[in-house]
């Protein structure tokens, strides 16, 4: 329909639109033979190299195979082309290029398949050309929110269905439907996604009307279900691994920090950027930054470590990939990177497996977290105070970034004092809720919501 509105249309833009493609399609139709074995690899090559979402003959054939060869024909014969190479004879003859079984090759005449070498059987998901179709496993349970499914083997595999698999209330009781499933069922469980991204983080759409209706108990519960979701993760009897890809923001950078292990391609976007609309990370992700800082605190000095993340949290950065995501200690070295992302899921299952096979026990619960403490807090303050007489950030920035600091340092007690996780969750929600109930806070994510970009205020 909108091919054909193109070409009927006598705007000059439209009319040059239609020629971009109807040539496009002449181009391609004529040179398969020399350049590739099949459609299907042309199609891949230009969304692959070019970032679209259909390749020409994928386009082509969902507006007609035979409507838009007459079309082509039609302006040929008119003059209107770029060329007046006649169509190959295969275009006329057939109806379609892409089919379930393969995709026609004009110098065998006949439909290929996928390629059966070994190399691309890691690739349970390759990226699919219109009509093709995987194997989607056999579904555990499925709702609206989620689906867990296994290809008949041991480890179970959560998906979301969210948009951006973003992470809401049917989400959350989700994941710990599935954790429950994989302790009776599996030997361990992958965190994965059909579709990028891994997540876009909280669904705010779902939260934030609580709070304006001032129902801030059933705020706060909802914030502590979050957070006992991240620990169901963590403390988990078998292995839950996250398999990330695109985005990983806010409450899906939170549940891989606490997954026994993250498998994650290269092209990756990690990040805690809760602060950019007013909030900070409330699902365990300070938490666990603290015992990170703890455990890698050089001869006792925690607030080194506190200051490497703190910038990172407080100016909400993303890291640009996985790498980097490693070198900002949002990903831990442990933790796996995978180049193709089309072998993601292989690469996290057979982690998951091999963590699984090694008698795979969670981790004990810690009660001797060192943080930072008053003069931790003092320390940042002082900074903050400096940034906002020079205008270098608004007040409502200031307080924010305060709060992260105060739940970073471990609070307003003595440096060096040890603290357990649940200590540490607490300051999380406190501090989460009260910045939620702020009114700037609110202009910031109703900002967001609206227009997708960040409000200063």
């Amino acid at each position: 329909e909108r091919l054909a509105k193109l070409r009927d249309s006598d705007d000059a833009q439209a009319q040059f639109m239609w020629a971009c493609f109807r040539d496009l399609f002449h181009y391609a139709a004529v040179h398969l033979a020399d350049i590739a074995d099949t459609a299907r690899d042309v199609d891949l090559a230009v969304r692959w190299g070019y970032g679209w979402k259909e390749g020409p003959f994928e386009i082509w054939q969902q507006a007609g195979w035979e409507q838009v060869t007459k079309w082509i024909e039609e302006d040929m014969a008119a003059g209107k082309t770029m060329a007046n190479v006649p169509l190959p004879g295969w275009v006329k003859e057939s109806e379609a290029v892409h089919f379930p079984h393969g995709s026609y090759s004009p110098t065998s005449d006949m439909v290929q398949p996928r390629s059966m070498l070994p190399v691309y059987r890691r690739q349970a998901f390759p990226d699919p050309v219109l009509t093709e179709s995987f194997d989607q496993g056999s579904t555990v349970f499925e709702d609206d929110s989620v689906r867990l499914w296994s290809h008949g083997d041991d480890i179970a595999v959560l998906s979301f269905k969210s948009k951006m698999n973003t992470i809401g209330p049917g989400v959350i009781d989700g994941v710990h439907r599935a954790v429950d499933a994989a302790e009776r069922k599996f030997g361990a469980m992958v965190i994965w996604q059909t579709r990028e991204p891994f997540s876009a983080g909280a669904d705010l759409q779902a939260a934030i009307p609580i709070v304006a209706a001032g129902k801030i108990d059933e705020f706060k519960a909802f914030v502590a279900r979050f957070q006992a979701t991240s620990m169901k993760i963590k403390y988990s009897a078998v292995p839950v691994v996250s398999a990330v890809r695109g985005l990983c923001l806010g409450g899906g950078c939170e549940f891989q920090m606490h997954s026994a292990k993250t498998v994650a391609a290269l092209e990756s976007y990690i990040g805690l950027v809760e602060a950019g609309v007013g909030l900070l990370p409330a699902g365990g992700g300070l938490k666990e930054i603290v015992l990170r800082c703890s455990r890698d605190a050089i001869a006792g000095d925690v607030f080194a470590q506190v200051q490497t993340y703190f910038e990172t949290i407080a100016m909400a950065k993303v890291a640009t990939s996985a790498l980097e995501a490693k070198a900002s200690k949002l990903l831990r070295e442990t933790d796996t990177v995978v180049f193709n992302s089309y072998e993601l899921l292989h690469v996290a299952r057979a982690e998951a497996r091999a963590l699984a096979e090694a008698g795979y026990r969670p981790p004990m619960q810690l009660a001797n977290i060192k943080v930072a403490g008053d003069v931790g807090t003092a320390t940042i303050r002082s900074v903050l105070t400096n940034m906002y007489q020079g205008r270098f950030i608004s007040e409502h920035d200031a307080e924010v970034a305060r709060r992260i600091a105060l739940v970073l340092c471990g609070g307003d007690i003595e440096k060096g004092s040890e603290v357990d996780e649940e200590w540490l969750l607490q300051l999380e929600r406190a501090h989460f809720v009260e910045l939620a109930m702020m009114p700037k806070t609110q202009e910031r994510i109703a900002h967001t919501l609206r227009t997708g970009k960040p409000l200063r205020n």
